[in-house]
């Protein structure tokens, strides 16, 4: 009686090369949960296993063998060595291991190229800015060699600029070394931003494990929905989340009879065109096509317009695509890394993902009125496509 428990029956696990963002408020129990996946504080029940190994179940000495060879940390406050230069410190982890003095200041020399700190390795912390402090630990840990690294509100006590900064370093490191992270903050903003997959905590209890999508769209219960609710939704829903199927394509290996036939049973003024593979080769119109019909032409393939739509990848932020779609009378396609075709993005679909135009219409204002206004632009509603 009279404990206040810190976290509470918090089961999950973080795979191989995952940025795990555990989010919360002060006092939600997020710090308390990082230090015990190292072995800083105690469990009361419960394990937590790396590669299999209990941490509970370590002497004193495994433990730090683990901690030395397996998990790095990264501080909020930097916790480097006033009196060592950039260079030691960035090395330390690797002195820690017994790491020879010249291999250690090598490989402590490439991490620090690697943050951006070229130039700065005897220089002592006290002539850094925060931003450069907080880069000569993240070099730390990486050079430390181990595969996990946590993070404990690493960034928060950046200025809003440098950290943006931080973070973009983060996610290219990450993209280039695969590392398993578990980052620890409070930013809502910052765990949409650079997460995997995020677990929400309030009161030492974790809410909901989901991705940043899964959290904005499907929130667990009333906290989570407000604790998202001023989230800016364009920067963290993509075009895979809200492109659609198109309606109609035609084959690029069709005829201008037969396109101009389907392109009319779906009354559409406009379609991509695309291969045996559902590549996009490109658009074509329906009073192009019928003029040709008319001239008899008997192949496609001079009629497909292959410059004016340019396709966005599926994990292109909403953000990205409302400029592009203002630009075009067509949706915006959307193709993988090989060109094929996976959905497009119709204005009118755009806006309503985001709840811009139920919000702001009178409920007796169907959706489709507003297509009405655009008809003279081909594929306004964006069904054939």
């Amino acid at each position: 009686m009279g404990v206040t428990p810190a976290v509470v029956d918090a089961s999950f696990e973080v795979a191989s090369g995952e940025i795990f963002v555990v989010m919360g408020l002060s006092g939600s129990g997020k710090s308390t949960l990082i230090r015990m996946l190292n072995g800083l504080l105690d469990l009361t029940s419960g394990t937590v296993e790396i590669d299999g190994e209990d941490l509970a179940s370590l002497s004193g000495k495994a433990l730090r063998t683990l901690r030395q060879s397996k998990v790095s940390m990264v501080f909020q406050h930097f916790a480097l060595f006033p009196h060592r230069s950039v260079l030691a410190n960035a090395a330390y982890g690797l002195e820690v291991q017994g790491v020879s003095k010249a291999e250690r200041e090598k490989t402590a020399r490439e991490f620090l190229g690697l943050v951006g700190l070229d130039g700065w390795e005897d220089k002592l912390p006290g002539q850094l800015s925060g931003g450069m402090r907080q880069r000569v630990g993240l070099a730390r840990a990486l050079a430390a060699g181990t595969d996990i690294i946590l993070m404990d509100e690493a960034f928060s006590a950046l200025d809003p600029l440098i950290r943006r900064e931080v973070q973009d370093l983060l996610l290219d490191l990450q993209s280039r070394l695969g590392k398993t992270i578990v980052f620890i903050t409070h930013d809502l903003n910052e765990a949409m931003r650079i997460g995997d997959r995020i677990a929400v905590m309030r009161e030492g209890r974790i809410v909901q494990i989901g991705t940043a999508e899964e959290i904005l769209t499907d929130p667990a219960n009333d906290y989570v929905a407000q604790f998202v609710a001023d989230v800016d939704r364009t920067r963290v829903l993509t075009a895979a989340s809200v492109m659609e199927k198109p309606l109609v394509t035609v084959p690029a290996n069709t005829g201008p009879r037969t396109a101009l036939r389907t392109m009319r049973e779906h009354q559409t003024s406009a379609a991509f065109v695309v291969g045996r593979d559902r590549t996009l080769a490109g658009t074509v119109e329906a009073a192009t096509i019928a003029d040709a019909v008319q001239d008899d032409v008997q192949a496609l393939d001079g009629l497909i317009d292959t410059e004016t739509i340019v396709p966005v990848r599926p994990d292109t932020p909403v953000a990205d695509l409302f400029a592009r779609s203002a630009e075009s009378a067509l949706p915006v396609p959307v193709t993988d890394e090989s060109g094929t075709l996976l959905g497009v993005i119709p204005r009118v679909t755009l806006l309503a993902a985001l709840g811009a135009i139920n919000s702001h219409l009178p409920d007796d204002v169907p959706v489709d009125d507003l297509t009405e206004e655009s008809s003279d632009e081909p594929m306004a509603k964006g069904g054939a496509a």
